[in-house]
């Protein structure tokens, strides 16, 4: 490691070489090399030569994006390492499959060829690590380098607290409201970072997709409530509940890469409330204002007596079945709508029903191939990284242009007022204090199950934002995030507006536009995409439900987009959150020739008839989960997400302990997939 410091503080550096092929890379580090006067120029040849004849015998890119060309040759004087960047990765054939976009050229005399054995094992496990390589990514100078290396060195070799660790603020500290003003301290030293880190075309790309992502189910859902609460609460009330809401999260919260947002059990929540008050000749309002103002004040409770350190009992399988039913609810109504529009087809002159089915999928499969462009082999790095970051705004972009020239088409639009009122002409603070006696008493029931939801909800959404597959360096804040939220359920309560709280496929979504990500391509062809860096800023939701807020200005224009636009953004949303869950990676399996699995940690550490058997414990989980949703027990949904720790628990009696931790660990292990050639 000495040596390869040396050289990074010696400006041993050779930054964004053009060529793409490896003849051509080799001679221009060469003559880089002798105009610096690292190497003689009557040895430029011969070294050039050697290094070829090398990679011929075998490739020395061992993986992680890094190659070790190596020469040893009479007339070089002293060992020396120099590191080079290629302005485009170059695939030079690494067993990882990641493309090469760092080189180090280790040079010296022949004697010295097994002293660099340690410097080559330092430099592996230096790429190995996602922070230097994005780093060195981005490094414009040998200092940027030989910064990043000092603190690799740090991160390394002193002992730190992780801050990414998947558990990071629950462990108990037995003091009232300890636990909120830990992490009030944690995030505090971040606070400026988290807005200087946002400047970068990422985080425009991020705030645009991220405006559309949420806008989606903000009208969607502010538009089923309009219904099923007979106006009582609708789409404008959610468009300023997200706003509102959105922006004190954004500036006050533990994690801000969480984004709130109204979901399917909250909705369902409310319904049944509704139906509770119609049933018996309730003013829904108040009651509901009740209701919320009881939930607030629990939630509050449970964030000072650190009851989120529960979540330390939550799992991979927990969080995993929750995921897919969220997806489930994306896809479910995107597709009910579609067949809701088949449903009433009138036959014309232009069939309505078809082309919502074309803008639908348009705009899905837009966004889909779009999103997927940094793993392509067409255009630039820097265009692909373009259209991935904004390819579902081009999506929604793209295909309401289409249905614009085909203004023949009758198409369903928002259903929005022009102007900015409450539903039905009401006053929009709640005259909570104008019911009976017994009501404020009789609203702590519900309140109790809306309180356990919320709490479920928030923290399992915290929990998977923050898995160490994400590499979050920032931290999380579980008791600080549910305080928020607490405070932010009693506004809503008081104004009638929607209750929020962190949305799982949209914060998943958002931690993924902001991601760096690298694809690892194995032996068989299996393709796993690692997360190198997560650019942890507050400022693009911040934007983005700014922009969100201003939609309120312009509520006439909202009615030129299609609803089958939005739809397809949304059964874009669930698919990609549910084809990266590892839950239905398993369920796939049974559809797939066992000759054909991909090489997966848990399919080379647990026998595959106990894989089918942990995935078929949880498709049954599943599926109880959506009966209940769906049925006249709906009210106890949030019982039901709490049983699944009693469930999980039990099942360590049907599996084994080595079994269960490859299947329920809290993030992939990491396998050594570097080599090199003697």
């Amino acid at each position: 490691m000495e040596l390869l410091k040396q050289a990074l503080e010696n400006d041993q550096v050779i930054l964004d070489i053009r060529s793409q092929d490896l003849n051509s890379i080799f001679h221009e580090a060469i003559q880089v090399s002798v105009q610096q006067q690292w190497i003689p120029a009557e040895l430029a040849e011969t070294v050039e030569q050697a290094l070829l004849e090398r990679e011929q015998t075998a490739p020395t890119a061992i993986g992680h994006s890094v190659s070790i060309p190596h020469a040893y040759l009479k007339g070089l004087q002293e060992p020396r390492v120099i590191f080079a960047r290629l302005s485009h990765a170059v695939n030079l054939g690494a067993p990882d499959g990641i493309p090469t976009r760092f080189l180090f050229f280790m040079l010296g005399p022949p004697g010295d060829a097994a002293g660099h054995l340690d410097t080559l094992a330092s430099i592996a496990r230096l790429m190995s690590d996602d922070e230097f390589r994005f780093d060195a990514i981005r490094a414009h100078s040998h200092t940027d380098l030989t910064t990043a290396l000092d603190r690799y060195l740090r991160r390394t070799t002193q002992p730190v607290e992780v801050v990414s660790d998947s558990f990071d603020g629950l462990d108990y500290t037995g003091r009232f409201g300890g636990g909120l003003m830990a992490d009030i301290r944690r995030r505090a030293t971040f606070y400026r970072s988290d807005f200087t880190d946002a400047l970068h075309q990422k985080s425009v790309g991020s705030a645009l997709f991220l405006f559309f992502a949420l806008f989606t189910p903000t009208i969607t859902f502010g538009a089923i409530l309009a219904v099923q609460t007979n106006n009582e609460i609708g789409v404008i009330q959610m468009i300023a509940a997200t706003a509102v809401c959105g922006v004190i999260f954004a500036l006050f919260s533990g994690q801000p890469l969480i984004v709130l947002g109204h979901t399917g059990p909250l909705l369902v929540m409310t319904v049944i409330l509704y139906s509770l008050c119609e049933q018996n000749g309730i003013d829904f309002l108040p009651a509901y204002c009740w209701v919320g103002l009881w939930t607030a004040l629990f939630l509050m409770i449970l964030s000072l007596t650190e009851v989120c350190c529960l979540m330390r009992y939550f799992t991979r399988f927990t969080d995993e079945i929750f995921v897919v039913l969220i997806s489930f609810i994306f896809i479910y109504e995107s597709l009910r709508w579609l067949f809701s529009i088949f449903d009433r087809v009138n036959v014309g002159p232009y069939d309505t029903a078809l082309f919502s089915l074309v803008l639908t999928l348009g705009t899905f499969f837009i966004a889909s191939g779009l999103s997927r462009m940094r793993r392509s082999r067409l255009l630039r790095s820097n265009f692909r990284e373009f259209l991935s970051d904004f390819g579902p705004t081009i999506a929604v972009l793209l295909m309401t242009v289409v249905a614009f020239l085909f203004r023949g088409i009758e198409l369903d639009k928002l259903n929005v007022a022009d102007v900015f009122v409450g539903t039905k002409q009401r006053s929009w603070v709640i005259p909570f204090w104008s019911v009976p006696v017994w009501l404020p008493f009789a609203a702590i029931g519900p309140a109790l199950l809306v309180t356990v939801l919320i709490y479920l909800e928030e923290n399992i959404a915290a929990r998977l934002v923050n898995s160490p597959d994400h590499n979050l360096k920032k931290g999380g804040g579980y008791h600080l995030d549910l305080a928020v939220v607490s405070v932010l359920t009693g506004i809503c309560s008081l104004f009638g507006m929607p209750w929020l709280v962190a949305a799982t496929v949209r914060s998943l979504n958002h931690v993924r536009s902001l991601a760096t990500t690298e694809v690892v391509n194995k032996p068989d062809g299996y393709k796993h995409e690692r997360v190198l860096h997560v650019r942890e800023n507050r400022l693009t939701a911040l934007v983005t439900v700014v922009l969100i807020g201003s939609t309120l200005l312009f509520l006439p224009l909202m009615k030129a987009i299609p609803l089958a636009v939005l739809y397809g953004l949304f059964l874009f949303m669930g698919v990609v959150s549910l084809v990266s869950n590892q839950f239905f990676e398993r369920l796939s399996l049974w559809l797939i020739d066992p000759g054909l699995y991909p090489s997966t940690h848990y399919l080379r550490r647990v026998p595959i008839a106990t894989v089918h058997k942990f995935t078929l414990l949880q498709l049954i989980c599943l599926a109880i989960l959506w009966i209940v949703k769906i049925s006249f027990l709906g009210l106890l949904f949030p019982l039901f997400i709490a049983g699944l720790i009693p469930i999980r628990l039990l099942a360590s009696r049907f599996f084994s302990p080595e079994d269960l931790a490859a299947l329920d660990a809290a993030e992939e292990p990491e396998e050594e997939e570097t080599h090199w050639a003697a």
